[in-house]
């Protein structure tokens, strides 16, 4: 499967293809193609030095290209950026290809992080992309609950649920299965899209914990 990161150059993208590129074709995107190409060497020796050997691959190029190519394309991205990229690039993306947001509208205040939705009544993510969408159910919500410092040590061992919010219970289930692929995690299906805001609020509220009670990059497990 191609797997396409838009903002593959920063950390989460970074965690993300280092831990699918063992069985897919992991595909890195930048508004710089030479960066997005500097950026996939060194991920995949990062890779080949975690697992010894690697059956998919990591490649880098400009953010449209991966669009086009895309099985799955993950917007890796602020929540600011996403009107100017989906703009840009969903309308260039496959019918069948799975859009998956991990992005989470926060900031941070002199109180702690919260969410942009509800101090400043805008948006939530998944509605914002949504916007931009040939077919929303292709758009899938995932990822937040996850520490970009503990996905990028591809030889830590994980143990998290990621919370998942989607329509269509094909494009959940892709999702799902690339969730799987990195060992320690488990899906958790919350609902339909309508419903992504949940998920997108777990984001400051562990930011928040992790700072107040002195923790190192927590997850959730339900249990």
């Amino acid at each position: 499967m191609k797997v396409g990161i838009i903002g593959g150059t920063g950390g989460m993208g970074k965690g993300f293809a280092i831990r699918w590129c063992k069985n897919n074709q992991v595909i890195i995107g930048s508004r710089d193609a030479a960066r997005a190409e500097t950026s996939a060497q060194e991920y995949t020796e990062l890779a080949k030095e975690a697992y010894g050997k690697i059956n998919g691959n990591i490649t880098g190029t400009d953010n449209a290209s991966v669009a086009k190519e895309a099985d799955v394309l993950v917007l890796s991205i602020p929540y600011e950026n996403i009107d100017s990229t989906c703009s840009e690039l969903l309308p260039q993306i496959s019918d069948n290809c799975v859009v998956v947001s991990p992005i989470v509208p926060m900031t941070k205040t002199d109180t702690g992080f919260e969410c942009v939705s509800i101090k400043e009544n805008k948006p939530f993510a998944h509605q914002t992309v949504e916007k931009h969408m040939k077919d929303k159910t292709k758009l899938v919500s995932g990822f937040h609950v996850i520490s970009e410092k503990k996905l990028v040590n591809a030889t830590l061992k994980l143990d998290y649920d990621i919370f998942v919010a989607g329509d269509s219970k094909e494009s959940v289930e892709v999702v799902n299965g690339l969730i799987n692929e990195i060992e320690g995690l488990r899906p958790i299906y919350l609902g339909p899209g309508a419903l992504a805001y949940l998920v997108e609020m777990c984001t400051p509220l562990l930011l928040n914990a992790m700072i107040r009670n002195k923790m190192k990059n927590p997850g959730i497990k339900i249990i």
